[in-house]
C-alpha cells in the first residue's frame, strides 16, 4: 500500500509499504477514506522531535472496515468507523478510569500510545491507504453509513475533542469569559467548543490574519498579539479583570512578535490573562526533549515558568493529552445532530499523493494549507 513515510527533518515521501495484517484476535484492518495533517505531525518533520526515519504519520483517521479479527465482537466489515488518535486497550487501572489517553497496556513503559508518532508505540499511521486497529471494540467509534459528514466525522479523531478538552479541563460555566492562545485548528476547535459550551465571551490570539478572520466568523473576539501586549488588548475588553479561564492550544514552540521562539510565553501570558483563581487548560504540546530548543535548558523541557505568580492567583492548571473516548461518541452525535459542524477548519482536501508537498506548505505557513485531509480512497 502507499503510505506518508518520514525520511528526516522537511523530508517525506509516499512511498510502498507492507499492507497492515491482523496480529491480534481483537484487531481489525480499516480503508483509510480521510486522514489529516496535524501541528503535532509537523514538530516531527521539522525534526523537533526524535522521530526516527521509516515512521509512517498520521493519527487522525477514519474509514471502512474490510477484515475483522475473530476475537472482535462490537465492529463488522463495512462498518464506518473513526479511531481516537489515542490507542487504548480498554481494560487498565487508566482506561477503566475514563483516562484511555494515558493507557498503560498499549505501550508498555509509558502511559499512552497513539498512530504514526514518535515515542508512542509500535502502531503505524493512517497516512496511509490502510491501518490495523488494535482492541477494535475499544477504538472504533461507529459512524453512519450514509457517507455524510465526511469532513466534520475526520475532526474526530483528535482536533475536535482536544479542543473541547482544553475547555472542559478549565470547568467552564455557561457565561464565564475564556481565552484561547493559538487559531491553529486546535485552538479554533477550543474556541469553537468554549461557545457551545456557552461562554459569553471567546477571546482567541494570533498573528496570522486568515485565522483571527475564521475565529471571528464563528462568533469569537480576535486578538492580534502582533499589534499590541494580548494581556493588556483582553484586560481592556474585561474591565481589567481579565477572563474567567483560559487555554494554552500553542505548546512549546510558541513565538514572540518577532519571530523568535519563546517556549514558556504563552503560559505566562495565561497566567496574567487569567483571573486570580481562574483555571488554565494546556493541550498545546510540550516535550520533555526538543531537539531545536532555542536555549538549553528547554532542549530538557524545562520552561522559565512564572508559577509564583500562579501560585499567588490562586489559579489551577490541567494539562496533557485528551483522553478522546471521554468526548467523541457526544461530539459524533452533536454532528449528526447538526449542532457542531467542525469541518470550518478544513481547508483543503487532497489526494495521499500530495501529502509531500502539503507539509512543505504547511510548515511555512502558507495560505489555504492550515488543516489539509488527505483522502487515500479517492
Amino acid at each position: 500500500m502507499k503510505a506518508v513515510v518520514y525520511h528526516g527533518p522537511r523530508n517525506v515521501s509516499v512511498d510502498t509499504v507492507e499492507d497492515p495484517r491482523l496480529e491480534d484476535p481483537t484487531d481489525v484492518i480499516v480503508q483509510v477514506t480521510s486522514t489529516a495533517i496535524c501541528g503535532s505531525d509537523l514538530h516531527m518533520y521539522e525534526g523537533r522531535t526524535k522521530a526516527e526515519p521509516g515512521l509512517v504519520f498520521g493519527h487522525e483517521n477514519m474509514g471502512t472496515v474490510v477484515e475483522v479479527g475473530p476475537g472482535v465482537a462490537s465492529v463488522k466489515k463495512g462498518d464506518r468507523v473513526s479511531m481516537p488518535f489515542n490507542v487504548a486497550c480498554g481494560f487498565c487501572k487508566n482506561c477503566l478510569a475514563g483516562n484511555t489517553g494515558f493507557c498503560l497496556t498499549v505501550n508498555p513503559g509509558f502511559g499512552g500510545g497513539a498512530y504514526g508518532y514518535v515515542a508512542m508505540g509500535p502502531y503505524r499511521g493512517g497516512q496511509a491507504e490502510y491501518l490495523r486497529v488494535p482492541f477494535a471494540d475499544v477504538n472504533c467509534l461507529q459512524l453512519p453509513k450514509d457517507g455524510e459528514h465526511e469532513n466534520d466525522f475526520a475532526m474526530l479523531a483528535d482536533i475536535f475533542p482536544t479542543g473541547y478538552h482544553g475547555v472542559a479541563m478549565t470547568n467552564l460555566r455557561p457565561g464565564e469569559s475564556i481565552a484561547v492562545m493559538g487559531a491553529g485548528p486546535v485552538g479554533l476547535m477550543a474556541a469553537y467548543s468554549a461557545l457551545i459550551m456557552g461562554a459569553a465571551k471567546v477571546f482567541v490570539v494570533d498573528r496570522v490574519p486568515s485565522r483571527l478572520r475564521l475565529a471571528e466568523s464563528i462568533g469569537a473576539i480576535p486578538v492580534d498579539y502582533s499589534k499590541a501586549d494580548p494581556v493588556e488588548q483582553i484586560r481592556d475588553q474585561t474591565g481589567g479583570d481579565g477572563t474567567d479561564k483560559g487555554v494554552d492550544a500553542v505548546g512549546y514552540q510558541a513565538s514572540a512578535p518577532g519571530g523568535e521562539e519563546q517556549p514558556a510565553s504563552v503560559l505566562n501570558s495565561l497566567i496574567e490573562i487569567v483571573r486570580a483563581t481562574g483555571m488554565i487548560g494546556v493541550v498545546g504540546l510540550y516535550v520533555p526533549h526538543d531537539p531545536g530548543a532555542p536555549d538549553p535548558h528547554s532542549a530538557n523541557g524545562e520552561l522559565l515558568f512564572r508559577v509564583g505568580k500562579l501560585f499567588e492567583k490562586g489559579q489551577r492548571i490541567g494539562t496533557g493529552q485528551a483522553n478522546v473516548k471521554a468526548y467523541n461518541r457526544y461530539l459524533r452525535d452533536l454532528i449528526i445532530a447538526g449542532r457542531a459542524q467542525p469541518s470550518f477548519v478544513v481547508s483543503k482536501q487532497i489526494p495521499l499523493d500530495d501529502a509531500p508537498d502539503a507539509y512543505a506548505r504547511f510548515d511555512r505557513r502558507e495560505e489555504g494549507y492550515s488543516k489539509v485531509v488527505l483522502k487515500p480512497a479517492a
